[in-house]
C-alpha cells in the first residue's frame, strides 16, 4: 500500500528556513503529482506547492503565498519530494501534509489520492 511520510518540520524564527522531505513508497505507478499542503488550527487545509515527479515534466505550482520563498523539488530514485522554505513567516506556520494525486496536478486537496501524517512547522516573530 501506499506511504508517505513527511519529515524536517521544527521550530525557526521569522526569515529562517526549514527543508521537508516527502518520501513515498508503495506505487505501483508513479504518481502524476506530488503536493504539499499546510493547516492551522481552525483553517482550512490549504495547497503549497506540487510538482509532477516524472523527470521529464516541467510542471511546478506554487500558491501565491509563498511564490518566491518557497521551492518544491524532487528526487525520483529516492521517491521523494522536498519544500525548502526560506524567509519563513509567522503566518507560514501549520501542520504540513504531503500529498499524491493521479490525473493531472494541482493545488487542489480534494483531488488528492493519499496522504502523509504531516509534519508540524511553527514560526515564530
Amino acid at each position: 500500500q501506499v506511504r508517505l511520510v513527511e519529515s524536517g518540520g521544527g521550530s525557526v524564527q521569522a526569515g529562517g528556513s526549514l527543508r521537508l522531505s516527502c518520501k513515498g513508497s508503495g506505487y505501483s505507478h508513479r504518481p502524476d503529482c506530488m503536493g504539499w499542503f499546510r493547516q492551522a488550527p481552525g483553517k482550512e487545509r490549504e495547497g503549497v506547492a506540487a510538482i509532477n515527479p516524472d523527470p521529464q515534466s516541467h510542471i511546478v505550482l506554487y500558491a501565491d503565498s509563498v511564490k518566491g520563498r518557497f521551492t518544491v523539488s524532487r528526487d525520483k530514485a529516492e521517491n521523494t519530494v522536498y519544500l525548502e522554505m526560506n524567509s519563513l513567516k509567522p503566518e507560514d506556520t501549520g501542520m504540513y501534509f504531503c500529498a499524491s494525486r493521479y490525473f493531472g496536478c494541482s493545488l487542489t486537496k480534494s483531488a488528492y489520492n493519499f496522504w502523509g501524517q504531516g509534519t508540524q512547522v511553527t514560526v515564530s516573530s
